[in-house]
C-alpha cells in the first residue's frame, strides 16, 4: 500500500523512531547520524506493520530503511527466521546480510545469506542453527523452504528488495481493479491473485473467472487475514464451495 503524499509523517532523527537501544547503537556505529530522505518517512510505517512500497535513488539508503525496520521487529529471545528478503542477485542478497548484521552487531543477532551458487549443505547446517533474517535469492530460498529447512511460521516481514527486477522475469504480470473483472477479455491467463477480498460476492466469481478459460488450467490465490476469514467464509457459502488452504508446494497447484 502507497499513501499518498500527504498522509507520510516525516521523522527526522533517529530517536524520535522509537527504536531499541541496542538498534539505535549500531545505526550510529555504522556511521548514520540522522536519517536520510527516505528514511525518515518509511522506517517508521514499516515498523507498525504496514505494507510499503518505496522507491528512491541509489545511494538514498533504502537497503538500511528495511534493515532497520526488521531489525526493530524482531523479537531476539526467539531464534526463527522472523524477517525475509528476497533479491534478484547473490551479491545483493549477501550486501544485504552484511548491512544487516552491522546495524544489528548490538543485538546478537543472526541473519543468514541463503543464495544459489553456493553449498547446500552450508545452507541447511546454518538455517538448522537458527537464524533471525534470511537474506536470499528466489530460487535456493524456494528449496529450502521446499526441503522444510526454512520454516516460515515465525516470519513478520517480507521484503522484496529490487521488486521491479524480480517481478519481471519470464512472466507477465497485470495488476488491476475489479474493472478487469467483467468485460475485459485477457486469455491465456493462468493464475489469479487476490491481494483483498471484494466487497460484492458476485465479484469473486468475475475475478477468478479470468484464470482458466476455454478448457484450460487456471488457479486463483487468496491473501486472507483475521479479519477477511468472515468474508472468506460468506463467498464459501454463497457458492456451495470450500476454499483450500495454499498447499506448501505451490507447483502442486500447477
Amino acid at each position: 500500500m502507497h499513501p499518498p503524499k500527504s498522509d507520510l509523517e516525516v521523522t527526522p532523527t533517529f530517536c524520535g523512531m522509537c527504536l531499541k537501544d541496542s538498534l539505535l547503537r549500531g545505526i550510529y556505529a555504522y556511521g548514520y547520524e540522522s536519517p536520510s530522505a527516505i528514511q525518515s518517512r518509511v522506517i517508521v510505517p514499516i515498523c507498525k506493520g504496514r505494507d510499503t512500497i518505496a522507491q528512491a535513488q541509489s545511494g538514498t539508503g533504502k537497503t538500511a530503511s528495511f534493515c532497520i525496520s526488521m531489525l526493530q521487529i524482531l523479537n531476539i529471545d526467539i531464534l526463527e527466521t522472523q524477517a525475509l528478503v528476497l533479491s534478484p542477485t547473490r551479491e545483493l542478497a549477501t550486501q544485504i546480510q552484511s548491512v544487516t548484521m552491522a546495524l544489528g552487531d548490538y543485538m546478537n543477532v543472526k541473519c543468514h545469506a541463503c543464495v544459489g551458487g553456493t553449498n547446500v549443505g552450508e545452507d541447511i547446517r546454518k538455517l538448522e542453527q537458527g537464524q533471525h533474517i534470511v537474506s536470499g535469492t528466489p530460487g535456493r530460498v524456494a528449496d529450502m523452504i521446499r526441503s522444510r529447512n526454512l520454516r516460515t511460521l515465525k516470519i513478520k516481514m517480507l521484503v522484496l528488495d529490487e521488486a521491479d527486477e524480480l517481478l519481471n522475469r519470464n512472466s507477465r504480470v497485470l495488476i488491476s481493479t475489479d474493472v478487469w473483472a467483467r468485460g475485459i477479455d485477457v486469455q491465456q491467463v493462468s493464475l489469479v491473485i487476490n491481494y483483498d477480498l471484494p466487497d460484492c460476492r458476485e465479484n469473486y466469481i468475475h475475478r477468478i473467472g479470468r484464470s482458466g478459460r476455454f478448457g484450460r488450467k487456471g488457479v486463483a490465490i487468496n491473501f486472507v487475514t483475521s479479519v477477511d476469514i468472515n468474508i472468506l467464509r460468506d463467498i464459501e457459502l454463497y457458492y456451495s464451495v470450500q476454499i483450500d488452504e495454499m498447499p506448501l508446494n505451490i507447483a502442486d497447484l500447477f
